[in-house]
């Protein structure tokens, strides 16, 4: 049966209902830190659902509180009041070792510094969420490489992060998220530390996943122009969601890169970083 649970708009209107199930919720989650003796409110009663199958954008700037909602939803940080519901179950209350344990199997993260170990090969960078889930080694092998393949990096398995270029990084990263098959993949800025190039790669593969294989994916970004990659996108301001709404115009990243190539072409060869 279709959940038919509906998101504010702007100015109240109704982003649409959910056309699959409910995958993420936060419920009137606040976040208060305390800082030198004075509580600081970082969001202040946020209520959203992330519907399964779905690429969603929560944009905001720096200190509206994006990054505190992710580290909530993501499960690490626990929210001063509300409840946040993995897959239907709440978590909010957990114990660390559980939490650590719905973590790794139902949530993917991609984060702005990719986050590999130097010194450690691509596979064995992909391999870490399977080490710590207790998997055996020659399983944890095939499907690091599977995820590689799956991320166009097949012939990249045994090189270091020094090897490879700032999008290629970022796809071991993606890889890194997806090989435990998470209900949902959470992007924090995964553009932030590219060239536009690879980062119009890193939004296309995004793209990709969602579209093809059903991927759920939450992006955080400050950047309106990666917010319209996305299906909806939710905009946050000083702790409290302002406006949650459909893309209409939104940006294809294979049609951008095809104009890029195409400018190229009508350009003469040009340098860069390789696929």
């Amino acid at each position: 049966m279709e959940n038919d649970t509906t998101r504010p708009g702007e100015d109240g209107a109704s982003a649409g209902p959910c056309r699959a199930d409910v995958v993420l919720e936060a419920k009137g989650v606040t976040k208060t830190y305390e800082l030198d003796g004075v509580e600081v409110r970082a969001l202040c009663g946020v209520d959203l659902q992330v519907c399964g199958g779905e690429m969603l954008a929560i944009m905001g700037p720096s200190g509206s509180g994006k990054s505190t909602l992710m580290h909530i939803v993501g499960l690490l940080d626990r929210p001063t009041e509300g409840t946040v519901t993995i897959d239907g179950v709440d978590v909010s209350r957990m114990e660390p070792n559980e939490l650590a344990a719905v973590r790794n199997k139902r949530i993917g993260f991609v984060f702005q510094s990719f986050n590999l170990l130097a010194r450690t090969t691509a596979t064995a960078n992909v391999e870490l969420p399977l080490v710590y889930a207790g998997v055996p080694a020659a399983e944890r092998a095939r499907r690091a490489r599977e995820a590689l393949e799956r991320v166009g990096l097949g012939e990249r398995l045994l090189h270091m992060p020094n090897q490879l270029s700032g999008g290629q990084q970022q796809r071991v990263a993606i890889a890194r998220a997806l090989v435990t098959e998470p209900s949902i993949v959470l992007a924090d800025e995964p553009t932030g530390n590219l060239d536009s190039r690879s980062g119009i790669e890193v939004m296309a593969f995004l793209q990709q996943l969602n579209r093809e294989e059903g991927v759920t994916i939450v992006i955080v970004t400050h950047d309106a122009n990666v917010a319209r990659h996305a299906q909806r996108v939710v905009e946050i301001k000083d702790g409290r969601i302002v406006n949650d709404f459909r893309v209409e115009d939104r940006i294809d990243a294979e049609a951008e890169l095809a104009a890029l190539e195409g400018a190229s072409a009508a350009s003469g060869p040009q340098g860069g970083e390789g696929r």
